[in-house]
Order: C-alpha cells, then structure tokens, then sequence
C-alpha cells in the first residue's frame, strides 16, 4: 500500500533523510516515530507529492509519488500537523471548496460532504465559521477534509498536538473508527497513543530508520532481562535474600512501605513466578500482588534513539 525504497533528501549540504526504506500493508495501522528533526515530516510529505526526494523512490498502491503524482493525491487523505483551514468560511463551504480542489464530482459533492460531516461528527458544527470553533472540533475538520473522496490510504502527522485530554480522547476513538477501513500511517510524539492505535510501529532517528516491528516483538528483541514485580507481607529481609540466592535470578530491587515490594530480575526467556510463589508460601509470606513487567513503547523508543545516539558518537 504505501512503500518507501532508499528515499534520501538535502536540504543543501544537510542531509535530511538517508536511504529510508519501510512498508505499510494494506489494512494495517502504523505509528511513525522519532525525535524532533529526525526526518519524520520530510518522509511524510514525499509520501504525499509534497516535495520530491533527492533520491530513492516511494509509492502509493503502486504508483510512484513522482510519475504518477495526481492519481497518488487522489488516494491519500492528509492531515498535516498544522490543519490549513480557511478560518472566515463555514465548515460546510470550506468543506465544498476542498471537495471541489480534490476533483469531486458536482453530481455528487453534497452526499460526500454529508458523509465526512457525519464520519468526524461535525453535525451541529456544519454551519458555523471554523475560526469559532474549539482546536478539538478543527481537528475534526481536518480529518472531514483528509476523508474527501473517500481515500483508502490516510496519512496523519500529530493529529491530536495541542488538544485537551477530552478531546484526545475523541480524536483517537475517530482514528480508530477511520481504520478499520483503511491503511494509516501516524506520525505522532504521544506514545502511549501510538501503543494504543498501533500495529506496527517504524523508528526514525538522525534520518534513518532505526527499527520497525510491533511493539511486542520489539520488547522480546530489546528486553534483556525479565523483570517480576513482586508484593508480600510477611518478613520481607529473608524472603529478599532467598530469592537472590535462585539460580536464574540477576536482580532483586526492594522498597518497603508497611508491605515489600520488590522487582526481580531473571535471566531471558524464563517464567520464575511459580517458583517465586512457592518460595513465598515456603518463607510464610503473603503474596499480594505477581506479574510480568514489559518495557513500554516509551523504554523502547528511548533506548533505540538512545543507543543510536551512543554508537554514533563511539565511532
């Protein structure tokens, strides 16, 4: 659906993209991340026809961004980070404009307008000026807008940036709405947002793609111990200094506060939590609380730039 081979960008001397390559399938739904100035916006906007890459190709269902330019805008709904609205009309004429720009057919604008009114729940909003309108609701307009002529590919950068938590939230139940149709590609900074819309998610660090996986099999890849969180009642200096003494087990982190809390690390790719709570009913302690702690989206994110950012300056 959307195919990225080798792009590379200069901006002068700077190099802004180098050799990024990544796919996104048809259906899926992908997170896009990266620190600020990591070539996120420049990637996005050769994907869209709005620049040309200084080398390298990208195509859209197929067609290539640079031969093919028009037919891949008529497929791709794009709502960049900064909406360009026109503040002074209505939504419904700004609507009719964009349909209009986007090449919609006169005989059947009203009904595709209708549509994307009622898709992003602009019902009671379709007659007034956009500029009245809160940030959440020009959001909304913007998607309105991405969503003419009913693409099948959506490219969203920062969809929710600036927006109250309530209107986060209504913004990314209308995303996750919008996917089950169709193929989307989400730049965002919010992770916990990512984790949650998100199949897949690409790394893009000092213009290049760094990784590209599901957040699970990133953690299985990155995880380098397996961590227990573990809370007892009882005497926790015994208990504490007998599961430092299990064979598989690297760390034992205690913090005490009326119970004993502790995270115990083990060696990968094992599950020590029956013998953990055998060895507690053993010690005469309370068991109140056994899991498994993964690393989230934002560990993994920190430790890729972070580790990149290490070996860059090792060399």
């Amino acid at each position: 659906m959307i195919e990225a081979i080798g792009l590379t960008k200069f901006f002068g001397s700077i190099g802004a993209i180098k050799n990024v390559s990544f796919q996104v399938d048809k259906g899926e739904v992908v997170g896009f991340l990266g620190p600020n100035g990591a070539g996120k916006s420049t990637a996005i906007r050769i994907l869209t026809c709005y620049m040309p890459p200084s080398a390298g190709t990208a195509r859209v269902e197929g067609l290539d961004v640079m031969e093919d330019s028009l037919r891949v805008r008529q497929r791709i709904g794009y709502l960049p980070e900064s909406v360009p609205l026109y503040n002074d009309l209505t939504v419904g004429r700004f609507l009719r404009f964009a349909a209009g720009s986007k090449g919609v057919e006169a005989k059947r604008m009203n009904v595709e307008i209708s549509r994307v009114i009622s898709a992003c729940g602009l019902e009671k909003n379709s007659n007034r000026i956009i500029r009245n309108l809160s940030k959440g609701f020009r959001q909304r307009v913007g998607l309105a807008q991405a969503l003419l002529n009913d693409p099948s590919v959506l490219v969203l950068d920062e969809p929710t940036i600036g927006l109250d938590p309530t209107q986060i939230i209504e913004i990314r139940r209308l995303i996750k709405e919008l996917s089950e149709k169709r193929t989307i590609l989400l730049s965002s900074h919010i992770l916990p947002e990512v984790a949650q819309l998100c199949q897949r998610v690409i790394i893009i660090n000092k213009g290049e793609i760094v990784a590209t996986d599901s957040p699970g099999n990133l953690t299985s890849q990155l995880q380098k111990t397996v961590k227990i969180v573990l809370e007892v009642s009882g005497p926790s200096r015994e208990f504490s200094q007998a599961i430092e003494n299990m064979a598989g087990v690297q760390k034992v982190s205690l913090e005490t506060n009326g119970t004993s809390r502790f995270v115990v690390e083990t060696d990968p790719g094992t599950d020590m939590r029956p013998e953990i709570a055998a060895l507690a009913v053993q010690k005469g302690c309370g068991l109140l609380e056994l899991r498994t702690m993964q690393l989230s989206l934002e560990d993994i994110f920190m430790q890729l730039v972070t580790e990149e950012s290490s070996g860059e300056g090792a060399e």
